[in-house]
């Protein structure tokens, strides 16, 4: 049995200001009409599959939600409070399917890859199953078209002619001189950090070279905090457990890594230059998405969000318009773009956290205008949702409904507001909003007070369970 393990919990910060924390690049649609997240998914050879998801706490109805919107019964949710990176994500995914499952075979796939060729990746993972099988631990190399400085490399011993190899070493990402030298060579493949082996193979490697970090995690998962399809740990025993990837941890030293050369049409999707790679161009090599109008423009990537972008006399760069913040940066220098963000967090900037349009469990809202003393917010519910019973210590607020019914909770009082009706809710005072209905439900709120921050609600009641 082959349990599809879909690592979900990046930031995706190269990819500001479109990817943000509470919205990472692998739960966007950057190409078509599905996220990163969803064609990982769609693309496993067996629709029958059933993927454990891991994921940060933060992001889990995200998760839920785009896993509901293509029709995909998870085996579970696994909720990271603290991201620890790979070793141990992979860990706790094996000792879960050991609990519920017989021995899984392990297909682990970071969420952000585009896989053009799917009938080779499939053939990739069969020959993988029966190498897992046999007690190996499988990597999946790429087969390099370049000279590229932004992947990690696996070095592989070529000494027959098999469809697989064993492992020489891992390397970190090179300079451009080692880069072309491991291309000539021709025994060096792109690190693409997809995995196959079985639950119980990747736990007896785990106790040999890790032990720390399989400990950790069986004490973290002794509970069963299974909530539905979400799938609790104990935050207080994961705290202390080591932030090291399944490379460092496993793959460097165990006697039982082995490598498929993938030719899949492969690319990681981890940066605008990257992304740009990845789509079709104009005549002078230009991606444009959105209200956009170049003249005299060559090898540029240029997305609005909102509003118009035009540009004249320029080649070479990337520029993105979101509704509250526009990158412009070098081609060359798209890089850099991570010291832009950590600028954004030194200067505690909340465009690095969220966008405008800010995702809930209920539904969302977005931003319109703020100013001293008052925020305008467009809020949607969706059908069935409901808000938080709460109050607020600083604001009142303002509701008119523009689209459905409101079920509506204001201190002791009930009541439904349709549209073009509205209503006042004081400040201090307990309320919830609710749509009862089987449509969207669009309100616009006003808010007034001294302090009109997120972190002015008091929740009482919480149908999702947050603080």
């Amino acid at each position: 049995m082959i349990t599809p393990v879909i690592l979900s919990g990046g930031s995706g910060t190269r990819l500001w200001p479109l990817s943000r924390k509470h919205r990472p690049k692998q739960f966007i649609n950057l190409i078509g009409d599905n996220s990163p997240f969803q064609n990982t998914i769609l693309r496993l050879p067996n629709e029958a599959m059933r993927p454990l998801i891991i994921c940060n706490e933060k992001h889990r109805f995200l998760a839920a939600e785009q896993l509901r919107e293509i029709n995909i019964d998870p085996e579970g949710i696994l909720l990271e409070p603290y991201g620890k990176n790979t070793a141990p994500a992979i860990a706790l995914a094996a000792l879960q399917l050991l609990k519920t499952n017989e021995d899984s075979i392990l297909l682990v796939l970071p969420a952000d890859h585009i896989i053009d060729d799917t009938d080779a990746f499939h053939e990739s993972v069969k020959l993988a199953k029966n190498l897992a099988e046999e007690k190996n631990l499988v990597t999946f190399g790429i087969l390099p078209n370049k000279a590229e400085v932004g992947y990690g490399y696996i070095k592989f011993n070529n000494d027959n002619k098999s469809k697989y190899f064993d492992i020489d070493s891992f390397i970190e990402k090179p300079s451009q001189q080692d880069a072309e030298k491991f291309l000539q060579t021709g025994n060096y493949l792109w690190n693409s950090g997809m995995f196959m082996f079985k639950a119980s193979t990747y736990l007896e490697e785990l106790a040999k070279f890790a032990p720390e970090i399989l400990s950790i995690c069986k004490k973290s998962l002794v509970k069963d905090n299974r909530d539905l399809d979400f799938i609790r740990i104990d935050s207080n025993k994961f705290t202390n457990c080591p932030d090291i990837s399944i490379d460092y941890a496993i793959m460097e030293h165990t006697k039982k890594g082995l490598v498929i050369p993938l030719d899949a049409d492969w690319r990681d999707i981890g940066t605008w230059e990257s992304l740009m790679s990845a789509q079709d161009k104009d005549k002078n090599g230009n991606v444009i998405q959105g209200d956009v109008i170049l003249d005299d423009v060559k090898n540029t990537y240029a997305l609005s969000s909102n509003r118009l972008i035009s540009a004249t006399g320029v080649e070479d760069l990337i520029i993105v318009d979101t509704q509250d913040a526009l990158l412009i940066s070098s081609r060359k220098k798209s890089q850099n773009i991570k010291n832009i963000v950590k600028k954004l967090k030194e200067n505690f900037r909340s465009e690095i956290e969220y966008h405008r349009k800010v995702y809930r469990p209920w539904g969302y809202y977005d931003s319109i205008d703020v100013g001293i003393g008052f925020q305008v917010k467009r809020i949607m519910v969706n059908p069935g949702a409901k808000l938080s019973l709460q109050k607020h210590l600083h604001r009142s607020e303002h509701w008119v409904i523009v689209q459905g019914i409101a079920h509506i909770t204001c201190g002791k009082e009930t009541f439904k507001l349709e549209k073009n009706q509205s209503t006042f809710i004081p400040k201090g005072e307990i309320h919830r909003l609710e749509n009862q209905q089987e449509g969207p439900l669009e309100i616009i709120e006003i808010q007034t007070g001294s302090y009109l921050g997120e972190d002015d609600i008091i929740r009482l009641e919480d149908h999702y369970d947050r603080n």
